[in-house]
């Protein structure tokens, strides 16, 4: 992206439809982590789980969206049942929850939430699709629907967005903003490629997070690039293979819902090109954190 906003804490991060920052496309995108923050697990590959909290318009885009980040060497996913309600869409330890409601004029098309613990490892996410929009002409199309919700999820493995300029040249990759999904031309500019679904810069760099082979080595494609950082963990914070470990004493008491009003979102710690706040930060206590990455419509 133009600019990235490297933040210590859980995070959510929001899709909409506007911005104007980031690097130009073609050129080689830096690597699009979040700092740190991983899934402890000891062994690769290892599954995420996906609770199902979405309506059936949803389900396609889901299971598309899983199928795509599955073909990742280090990561798959798998989709559950979900386990909240998708109103309030809190976090379960150990998996994501992606939710889809009517949350209202928010302002935001969809919001990815990670929670930390007190040594950078996510513990939970969550995902919510805002069908107050979705329920429109304007948005209520595959692509626009294949790329929040693809999106979303991939930042709940700790991904950044590779760009975060609406008016220019695709990428290719759902981790790109844009202002045409499905690509090609609208009006009289032509986007190129669709940014329904990941890109090898994408898979590249769930390897510079995960994989342990990738330490300390470079991943380059012409418009990616990431050094490795992957390692194993002592303990894990996957679902159903949970370890105790210290900072993990009150991640699961921590299911604070994210996303229905601003006030929930914590302090500002970040703003968009228009000066609007759009990252946030919540202290949940022991070195527990949220952060709430908010991506506006346009006014």
């Amino acid at each position: 992206m133009k600019t990235s906003y490297r933040i210590k804490a859980v995070l959510v991060f929001g899709a909409i439809v506007f911005g104007s920052l980031g690097v130009f496309a073609g050129s080689a995108q830096a690597n699009h982590s979040w700092v740190d923050y991983h899934w402890a697990r000891s062994s690769d590959p290892f599954t995420v789980k996906l609770g199902n909290d979405v309506s059936s318009a949803w389900s396609a885009y889901l299971t598309q969206a899983s199928s795509d980040w599955s073909a990742s060497s280090v990561l798959h996913t798998t989709i559950v049942t979900g386990l909240v309600s998708p109103r309030t869409c809190k976090g379960t330890t150990g998996q994501d929850e992606v939710c889809s409601a009517t949350y209202g004029n928010t302002g935001w098309l969809g919001l990815a939430s990670i929670w930390l613990d007190s040594l950078h490892h996510i513990t939970k996410g969550t995902v919510k699709l805002n069908d107050t929009y979705f329920n429109t002409a304007t948005y209520n199309t595959p692509g626009w629907r294949h790329l929040v919700a693809c999106q979303e999820v991939g930042h709940t493995f700790g991904l950044d967005h590779q760009d975060t300029t609406f008016n220019n040249v695709n990428l290719g990759t759902c981790m790109d903003y844009t202002n045409a999904p499905a690509g090609g031309t609208v009006g009289s500019f032509n986007y190129g490629a669709s940014n329904e679904h990941p890109n090898q810069g994408d898979y590249d760099q769930l390897l510079c997070i995960y994989d342990p082979a990738s330490n300390g080595k470079t991943l380059s494609t012409a418009t990616h690039s990431c050094t490795g950082t992957g390692h194993l963990d002592s303990y894990t914070t996957i679902q159903a293979l949970i370890t105790k470990a210290a900072g993990l004493a009150t991640a699961a008491r921590a299911q604070e819902k994210i996303g229905s009003e601003n006030t929930d979102f914590g302090r500002a710690i970040g703003y968009d090109a228009k000066g609007r706040a759009d990252v946030f930060e919540k202290d949940l206590g022991n070195g527990e954190k949220t952060i709430t990455h908010v991506f506006w419509l346009p006014d």
